[in-house]
C-alpha cells in the first residue's frame, strides 16, 4: 500500500506511503533503457502524487523530493525540468477529465487497437528512435507518397486491411539474473508430491 490515510476533523486526507528503507533506486542517467521508461516513470510519479495527496502543498514538496532523488542518481536538472513541465500538464489534463470522458477515451483506445500492428524488437542503444522507425513506416508503408495508403487497400480475400498505426514494442534483452537464476520452478523434474507418493 502506498498511502497513509489520516482524518483532520470530519475530512479524510491522504498522502504517499513511503517505507522508511527504501533506496528510489531509479534508472540512473547511463542505463540503457529506451528513453520512454524513464519519460514514462516521471510522468506516472507525478500522475500518482497529484492524484493521492490532498494537499497541493503536500504533493508539490513530494515533487521535489522526487526531482531531488533523480538528481542525486546523476540526472541532470536540464534534462528533467522539460520532462517535469510536461508529465504536469499531462497530470492535470488527466485529473480534470470527467468520468464520461475517461470512459470514451477508454473505448477509443480499444476500438484504435483493432487498427494497428506491432513491431516487437529487443532494445539496443544503436539502433534507431522509434519515431524514425514510425516515420518510415508512414512514408514508405502506411503512407507512401503517390500511392494509396494501407488502410484503404484490401487484401487478396477483399478484405479491407484497415491497419493505421504501427507501435514499435520493445523487449529487453536479457541480464545476468535471467541467466543465471531460474525463474521457471515447473519443468525441473519430479514434483516433490510424486517422491513422498
Amino acid at each position: 500500500m502506498d498511502l497513509s490515510i489520516t482524518v483532520e476533523k470530519d475530512r479524510i486526507v491522504t498522502t504517499l506511503y513511503e517505507k522508511a528503507l527504501n533506496l528510489y533506486l531509479y534508472i540512473p542517467p547511463f542505463s540503457s533503457h529506451p528513453r520512454g521508461v524513464f519519460t514514462g516513470t516521471i510522468s506516472g510519479q507525478i500522475l500518482r502524487i497529484r492524484s493521492l495527496c490532498t494537499y497541493k502543498s503536500d504533493a508539490d514538496s513530494r515533487i521535489q523530493e522526487f526531482l531531488s532523488r533523480l538528481l542525486a542518481r546523476g540526472h541532470l536538472r536540464e534534462n528533467l525540468e522539460p520532462l517535469f513541465s510536461k508529465a504536469e500538464e499531462n497530470a492535470t489534463a488527466y485529473l480534470l477529465r470527467s468520468p464520461e470522458e475517461h470512459r470514451e477515451l477508454r473505448k477509443r483506445k480499444r476500438d484504435d487497437s483493432h487498427h494497428q500492428v506491432y513491431f516487437h524488437l529487443q532494445f539496443h542503444p544503436d539502433d534507431p528512435p522509434s519515431r524514425k522507425i514510425q516515420k518510415l513506416w508512414r512514408d514508405h508503408v502506411s503512407e507512401p507518397a503517390g500511392d494509396s495508403p494501407l488502410s484503404e487497400m484490401k487484401n487478396k480475400m477483399g478484405e479491407d486491411v484497415d491497419i493505421r498505426k504501427l507501435i514499435v514494442a520493445y523487449s529487453r534483452p536479457l541480464n545476468l539474473g535471467n541467466r543465471f537464476s531460474v525463474r521457471n520452478i515447473h519443468g525441473r523434474g519430479k514434483d516433490v508430491s510424486k517422491f513422498l507418493a
